[in-house]
């Protein structure tokens, strides 16, 4: 589910000279620097998508863990993985550019994949192994389990460095948008393709053969990922660092709260920049939504007027005289969070799935022929391939089609509210799939006269699941792209690194509440045992399909509201 994330990086591109020599006159940037930049994210996305989707069955067959709390734990690595790269970019932004924040990450990696290959290969760092029927199976260790968690947080610090900075990176290298526009075509075809090879070989690797070869395979890509880097560094060029807007942000917060109390009433000048003020009720006053902030450009009288007059004087400090762009640049940030905070449930509905699927397609069939299982980490790129499927079609006929009935194309939040309704029918696919593999379960209890053993498998078919993971993919490919389209519409121009963050602060929060939803329903019914054979899934499907009804509803009242920048 993390490729969401990614349709929004298009928008980190920097301005950049068309010709860049090093001192020696060889010309930097260009389309020779894509197989390094390629070959280093390839051989990340497929280790890291590789092993974050099959860390479920890790903690289940190896450390013992109950099958919900692993789901749970699962999830919130996840919720990392989207959240910690908003932090990786803001610091290569402000502090030290794209390529030694990447480096710096890509060996934390490394050293990573080192830690989980040896709780791999080492019996000391893992629990003596548990058959499924056994009523008392050991757990970790508080040692093995600091391994282990370790090698969890070294992958979060590693992919949050990377994951934004190399699409940055690479689109650093061309001074053309056309150029740009390709190079990010490319970017998605090896970031796709690293993410399938990695849900599925890797997966198939980690728990067909063996977790030790796996993740030797996953450390020997990460490895590679490093060489391709370094190799690729005398091509690349290497803007400097320009500063956070998150900074700005804060300091007209900041502005404003240190000038509280102070009056405004009567005639009112507000700081334009460039030596320039506004009086108020003039075009250059900042607008009345939001008044209080207004207090961040305004200019006091213990301020003085000289640097506002043009007098030559100096500027009070950026952290209590902001301009009025500041101001209305926070204030579109605040106007579209409650559209933005509709999507939450969405990702809540999402997280709650792919932990769950992963524990549905454990407890069913499957089996391709005679020699062939499904890994049950893999299932989840039935959602990917759904996403990846459905955006052409929508592009090239559904639209068009939407076109000729209404004579435009959808409108971003139209994209984002069929996402919505899509979502739902996903939810009540899932419940009636759940419905029917429980169905099987309860006839297997009347023809044995009991309960069936822990972990015992029904005859149905996993690629049922196939069903609900393809609907909700599909309303991922209206919903996520159509809410980045929207962010980058509606956010000024300063603003669009904070529009590229809404996605994956969307992702990371969702993944972190469905950890949350789960406990409520643990808590307050008996919905959710350790074995889902004996609990009422389905009914946890059903719950997310009324949810996110509500939360369409919640959506369709902020579109109403809302007030568009232009």
């Amino acid at each position: 589910m993390e490729l969401e994330m990614e349709s929004s990086l298009g928008s980190q591109l920097k301005p950049v000279d068309q010709e860049v020599h090093d001192r020696s006159g060889r010309k930097k940037g260009g389309w020779i620097t894509l197989p390094f930049i390629a070959g280093s994210m390839l051989g990340l996305g497929l280790a890291i998508n590789g092993t974050t989707s099959n860390l479920l069955v890790y903690l289940l067959k190896e450390y013992n863990v109950e099958s919900i709390d692993a789901a749970q734990i699962a999830n919130i690595v996840r919720g990392s993985l989207n959240l910690v790269p908003v932090a990786g970019a803001v610091v290569s932004d402000s502090y030290f550019g794209c390529f030694p924040v990447i480096l710096a990450a890509t060996a934390i990696n490394v050293l990573a994949f080192v830690l989980f290959t040896l709780t791999a290969a080492l019996p000391s760092l893992r629990p003596p192994h548990c058959a499924p029927q056994s009523a008392a199976c050991p757990h970790g260790t508080p040692a093995q389990l600091t391994v282990l968690y370790a090698a969890v947080c070294l992958l979060s610090i590693g992919t949050g460095g990377t994951r934004f900075n190399v699409a940055t990176l690479g689109a650093d290298q061309f001074g053309s948008a056309r150029d740009q526009d390709t190079f990010f075509n490319w970017y998605f075809v090896f970031l796709y393709g690293s993410f399938i090879v990695g849900d599925t070989a890797i997966v198939y690797l980690q728990d067909g053969v063996s977790w030790t070869l796996g993740f030797c395979v996953c450390l020997g890509t990460s490895v590679a990922s490093l060489v391709m880097l370094v190799l690729g560094a005398r091509y690349y060029r290497m803007p400097a660092p320009k500063g956070s807007p998150y900074t700005e942000l804060a300091r007209v917060v900041v502005a404003a709260v240190r000038k509280a109390r102070v009056s405004v009433a009567g005639r009112l000048q507000y700081y334009v920049g460039d030596g320039t003020v506004a009086d108020s009720g003039s075009d250059g006053a900042p607008s009345k939504r939001l008044g209080f902030l207004n207090r961040a450009a305004m200019i006091t009288a213990s301020e003085g007027t000289p640097d506002a007059a043009g007098g030559g004087g100096r500027r009070p400090s950026g952290w209590r005289l902001c301009t009025v762009q500041q101001v209305e640049d926070l204030k579109s940030l605040l106007g579209v969070l409650p559209l933005w905070s509709s999507g939450i449930l969405i990702s809540v509905s999402i997280g709650v799935m792919i932990g769950m699927v992963i524990l549905q397609a454990l407890a069913m069939n499957r089996s391709l022929g005679p020699r062939f299982n499904i890994p049950a980490g893999s299932i989840t790129v039935c959602s990917l391939t759904a996403f990846i499927a459905a955006t052409p079609v929508l592009e090239r006929a559904a639209f068009p089609l939407w076109r000729r009935a209404t004579g435009a194309l959808p409108t971003p939040l139209q994209r984002v509210g069929l996402g919505h309704a899509v979502n739902v029918a996903g939810m009540v696919a899932a419940a009636l799939v759940e419905r029917r593999r429980l169905g099987m379960v309860r006839a297997h209890r009347g023809g044995t006269a009991g309960a069936e053993a822990p972990g015992w498998v029904a005859p149905m078919s996993a690629l049922w699941l196939l069903i609900p993971l393809g609907v909700v993919g599909v309303g991922e490919a209206l919903h996520f792209p159509g809410n980045m389209a929207f962010y980058y519409q509606e956010f000024p121009k300063t603003l669009r690194s904070t529009a590229t963050a809404m996605a994956p602060l969307l992702i990371a929060l969702g993944f972190y509440l469905s950890t949350v939803f789960v406990d409520v329903v643990r808590r307050v019914t008996a919905w959710l045992p350790g074995d889902i054979n004996q609990g009422r899934l389905d009914n946890v499907y059903w719950a997310l399909a009324v949810t996110a009804t509500a939360n369409f509803g919640y959506f369709l009242v902020c579109v109403s509201l809302y007030k568009s920048r232009k």
